[in-house]
């Protein structure tokens, strides 16, 4: 029986309450029922699907990254998102996947586990977000700073 669809992403972390917050804060995900595990922890849902699994581990890997390198979601408001990600200082990368036009923005999570969010290619914001991505990535600007000209 082959696999029809991505289920969930699980996130090992020290801090349950952060990783809920910026989940829910940036990809708008909301925490859900879990059933009885014994390890502190909370199921994050997109709608109806728990998509992202949050477990405090006895003990952390050595390696944040293990073989993973990201997860990837698809999403909408690349505005929004840039502006929340920017309210917390986070930086990221914005790039236009060049036969399909989705564009792809590129973050780090509060454990430094590398999210990936898909947007359309007719997202409004797309194009004055890369310019700003651009400068970001030569250093002119920082999220966060007051002057971005």
């Amino acid at each position: 029986m082959p696999a029809h669809a991505m289920n969930h992403f699980t996130i090992l972390t020290k801090d349950v309450a952060a990783t809920q917050d910026f989940y829910s804060d940036i990809l708008g995900l909301k925490v859900g029922y879990r059933p009885p595990i014994t390890r502190p922890g909370a199921w994050m849902y997109a709608g109806e699907q728990a998509v992202l699994h949050v477990i405090d581990p006895i003990e952390m890997p050595q390696s944040p990254n293990g073989v993973l390198d990201h997860m990837a979601f698809s999403a909408t408001g690349l505005g929004d998102v840039a502006a929340k990600l920017k309210k917390r200082g986070v930086r990221y990368e914005l790039s236009q996947q060049g036969e399909t036009g989705t564009w792809q923005m590129f973050f780090l999570d509060v454990n430094g586990a590398k999210v990936e969010l898909n947007f359309e290619k007719d997202e409004p914001a797309a194009q004055t977000l890369k310019t700003e991505t651009a400068r970001m990535a030569r250093g002119e600007w920082r999220p966060g700073d007051a002057s971005r000209k």
